[in-house]
């Protein structure tokens, strides 16, 4: 009898049984939940990593982040704002004097928003100095010049005299609590150099020479990327940047200046002979190329062709053998008419450079 009482206007009232047998609010609120932690996990997830500009390990990039919140803030309250004031008028008709019509216009409609903008905009006008600092003189500061190529990085290491101390390829290395100014440039097309961990991006211009300073907080080892289109293998054209503390930057660059060909004879005679230092150098041999990456210490960096695949001696030689299927458009050429052993052997030799 309770399930075929009738209302007021003959429609039966629904027992609590049937609501949750054919779905009422008890059956689809977890379902609800479910979907929304689906919808929501890869937005939580990109907001850390080491690509995420809104997990900082520098000053710059920590100004950013506080930039974006404090925006994020203020468009919040802009959007109540105005989305109070639509239900407000959507609400039942009521007569309203024409002096109180023009004091909710003034107050919520120019007032408010002008208030909160100019405050958004004083808060970045005062951050402009620490994200971007401008240095007269360059003496005492540690320079990095990079030079975004198709499709990969020259990083070169400057002394205070402007002279190029040492150069590698695809990696850059900084020491922790430290500025470090970056010459950046192009010989072609624009680039676009982004650590998002560390700052902000700039473009790099073919004639024109950009400076951008950044200062690592933390140590640890960072990812950039080329943030402007620049040809077909543009998405494979990442680096690696070790934030290392000062001791261990001043080693390693000791351990870099006294770099040598390796112990491997052999694969470095089948380096040579096939012409591979018409393009490449590696310091301690003959091989003294410019034209491609400088291969010296390869063995130590975490990728091959600027983050297309993992440093391993299997990857090595496949990009030897037919670069342009790891990527397109690559400007070095093939080697697939050299024997199987030789690629591997050379390859092995360039995986063991240190």
């Amino acid at each position: 009898m309770d399930d075929d009482r009738l209302t007021g206007a003959g429609r039966p009232i629904r027992s609590g049984r049937d609501i949750g047998r054919d779905g009422g609010s008890g059956s689809y609120r977890p379902a609800v939940r479910v979907i929304t932690f689906f919808l929501l996990f890869p937005l939580l997830a990109s907001c850390s990593g080491v690509q995420s500009a809104l997990d900082p390990a520098g000053r710059e990039a920590r100004d950013v982040a506080s930039l974006f919140f404090v925006m994020l803030v203020g468009g919040a309250i802009i959007w109540a704002g105005v989305v109070g004031l639509l239900f407000h008028a959507a609400r039942k008709r009521r007569h309203y004097s024409e002096k109180g019509a023009g004091r909710l216009i003034l107050w919520g409609g120019a007032v408010f928003p002008t208030v909160i903008l100019a405050a958004l905009l004083s808060y970045a006008v005062w951050l402009m100095p620490n994200v971007r600092p401008w240095f007269s003189e360059d003496v005492g500061i540690r320079r990095v010049e990079v030079t975004g190529e198709q499709f990969w990085w020259r990083v070169r290491y400057l002394d205070d005299a402007g002279a190029v101390v040492f150069e590698t390829a695809n990696e850059v290395r900084v020491p922790t609590g430290e500025r470090v100014v970056f010459l950046l440039k192009s010989p072609d097309v624009i680039h676009s150099f982004w650590i998002p961990v560390l700052g902000g991006k700039m473009d790099m211009i073919p004639g024109r020479e950009n400076r951008l300073t950044l200062q690592a907080e933390k140590p640890g080892i960072y990812r950039g990327v080329c943030a402007e289109f620049c040809g077909a293998s543009h998405a494979l054209m990442a680096f690696t940047v070790h934030a290392m503390e000062a001791e261990a930057y001043e080693a390693w660059v000791v351990a870099r200046r006294n770099a040598s060909g390796g112990q491997d004879a052999e694969g470095l005679a089948l380096f040579l002979r096939h012409g591979c230092a018409a393009c490449h150098a590696i310091s301690g041999t003959e091989a003294r190329g410019t034209i491609g990456p400088d291969l010296t210490a390869f063995g130590e960096r975490g990728s091959v062709g600027a983050g297309a695949l993992a440093n391993v001696q299997e990857h090595v030689a496949r990009f030897i053998r037919d670069p342009g299927k790891v990527k397109p458009e690559a400007r070095m050429p093939h080697f697939s008419m050299l024997e199987e052993a030789e690629i591997d052997r050379i390859a092995a030799y360039l995986k063991g450079l240190r």
